[in-house]
């Protein structure tokens, strides 16, 4: 018994929700920089005070992807942590620009995240619950159009709402202006209304239904992390791996401390020592019995993960690299750069910021309207090529902002970026769902989230170092540096086995059979 295929409005009301997860996501990203910067944050603090995002993200996604694969009540398996996951943000979207001061805001940005990755973690793994896997390409680049449209639209609010509606977009020093306010209340509610659409309008399979699926497919394996194992090896292994990286950061500590370096480095260090910490828990736990325990179930499944996993996850890592620091930097690059001016209290940079706010319209934009393109090119050479294409064309026009001498023409290296947006948003999920036990999607999707919070870490620990001390405080600088990760990460897509890959070598006539939506 095979999964039915969905019609197209099916997988587009699964998918919609996706639509006010971008709107929250999409404000953020256009606007929490700027938001600090107005509360007397220095260019060199942007990135710390970014930590908040990659962090709940790191310990947020694995835990609701494991809850959510052992839930079933009358919502379902995922929908529970979508309508959760929303009511929360859009409280925080209400919150966040109302915030009296720089740690409030800095405070506000760790719920905020933290709720948006409460909603959007289960609905990766959801795709790989409906779908079969002709459609799974389909269903995330649906998402991806979602994606872009809901952050088209959130990312140019500010703008739209100065220059249509007569909405003040500057206000006197340490206060944020009406349009950035007015922005985060409109998307607060269509975040809630657009996951309540996906909630009452898509029907679940039940634990049952998806296990028949998974049988008849020969697909009815428990996963690595639930394979007969010695305790006592398994306890002593992770004991070894937590004393390795625990000694890691206390090393990586002290060479901080000796060479005089920044302090955000130490990010970096007690990172390596509460990794190495939770190992060693994890250890305790199996030894005494817990092997099923749901820290050492994630720990156990992130040393076993499947190889076209571990493959991704090196890509995941230099793309998310390029894009975190691009959400970082883009306000202070392009109105330092481009208008010329570092005071955030200056009509000339808020007009510059508004211009940002665009400029992620414009790249989110592209994404929403190639998201189904790539799909197509896909079914012509493979989903890795198609992935190398876009990452690569992302990350000429990351770098060529450079060179870029007016405002105006900063549309042109957008194009780039949202094709690999777009791609960044589709491909990678499709290839890793055919690789892994349906009966470990969620855990496997939280855990796949490690490989793009990890690299947001290393970049709000490093880079505003490297600002200060290697490029001069020049921002822009680091979106070239962007730019090269991103190229970087579509060199590497090329060493990705795509076990899944349904498309590869099919004929014209048996690729436009499988990708009707009857």
């Amino acid at each position: 018994m095979e999964k039915p295929r969905l019609s197209f409005w099916q997988i587009w009301n699964m998918s919609f929700g996706f639509l006010g997860i971008q709107f929250g996501f999409a404000l953020q990203n256009a606007n929490v920089s700027r938001i600090f910067e107005t509360l007397g944050a220095s260019v060199e603090d942007i990135p710390i005070l970014w930590i908040a995002a990659p962090v709940t993200g790191l310990i947020v996604q694995p835990i609701i992807g494991h809850l959510s694969d052992h839930t079933w009540n009358r919502l379902g398996r995922r929908r529970p942590y979508f309508l959760l996951g929303a009511v929360l943000a859009s409280a925080a979207l209400v919150i966040m620009p109302n915030s009296p001061t720089l740690w409030v805001a800095a405070g506000m940005l760790w719920i905020m995240d933290a709720s948006i990755n409460i909603s959007m973690e289960p609905f990766r793994a959801f795709v790989g619950d409906m779908l079969p896997s002709a459609q799974r390409t389909t269903g995330f680049a649906m998402q991806s159009f979602f994606i872009g449209t809901g952050a088209v639209i959130a990312s140019a609010l500010p703008y739209v709402l100065t220059e249509w509606f007569g909405v003040a977009n500057t206000a006197p020093p340490g206060e944020i202006p009406d349009s950035v306010r007015w922005s985060f209340y409109l998307g607060g509610l269509v975040f809630l209304l657009a996951v309540l659409w996906t909630v009452i309008r898509t029907r679940e399979y039940s634990p049952e239904e998806l296990a028949a699926f998974e049988h008849a497919a020969g697909l009815d394996l428990a996963g690595p992390a639930e394979e007969t194992s010695d305790p006592v090896a398994s306890a002593v292994t992770f004991y070894r791996r937590g004393v390795l990286w625990t000694a890691a950061g206390l090393l990586t500590s002290g060479l901080i401390y000796h060479y005089m370096l920044a302090a955000e480095l130490y990010i970096l260090s007690i990172g390596l020592i509460a990794f190495g910490l939770v190992q060693a828990f994890a250890g305790v736990l199996v030894r005494s019995g817990r092997e099923r325990n749901g820290m050492v179930t994630v720990i156990s499944d992130l040393y076993h993960m499947p190889r076209t996993m571990a493959q991704l996850a090196v890509v995941q890592f230099f793309s998310w690299l390029a894009l975190f620091a691009m959400w970082i930097y883009t306000t202070a690059a392009v109105t330092s750069h481009v208008y010329g001016t570092t005071d955030p209290t200056s009509a000339l940079y808020n007009e510059g910021a508004n211009w940002v706010g665009v400029l992620f319209a414009v790249y989110n934009g592209v994404a929403a309207l190639v998201a189904f393109l790539l799909p197509a090119l896909a079914r012509r050479t493979s989903r890795k090529v198609t992935h190398m294409l876009a990452l690569i064309l992302g990350g000429l026009g990351l770098a060529s902002i450079y060179v870029i001498p007016t405002p105006g023409l900063l549309i042109l290296p957008m194009i780039g970026v949202g094709i690999a947006w777009a791609s960044i948003l589709s491909m990678p999920y499709a290839m890793l769902t055919g690789a892994l036990p349906a009966k470990k999607m969620g855990t496997y999707m939280g855990i796949f989230n490690f490989f793009i919070v990890i690299p947001q870490i290393l970049a709000a620990s490093i880079l505003g170092f490297f600002t200060a001390e290697l490029f001069g405080g020049q921002a822009i600088y680091v979106l070239i540096l962007g730019g090269g990760a991103m190229i970087l990460a579509g060199l590497l897509t090329l060493l990705v086995e795509d076990v899944d890959d349904v498309y590869a070598g099919a004929t014209a006539g048996t690729v436009a059979g499988e990708t009707s939506y009857g």
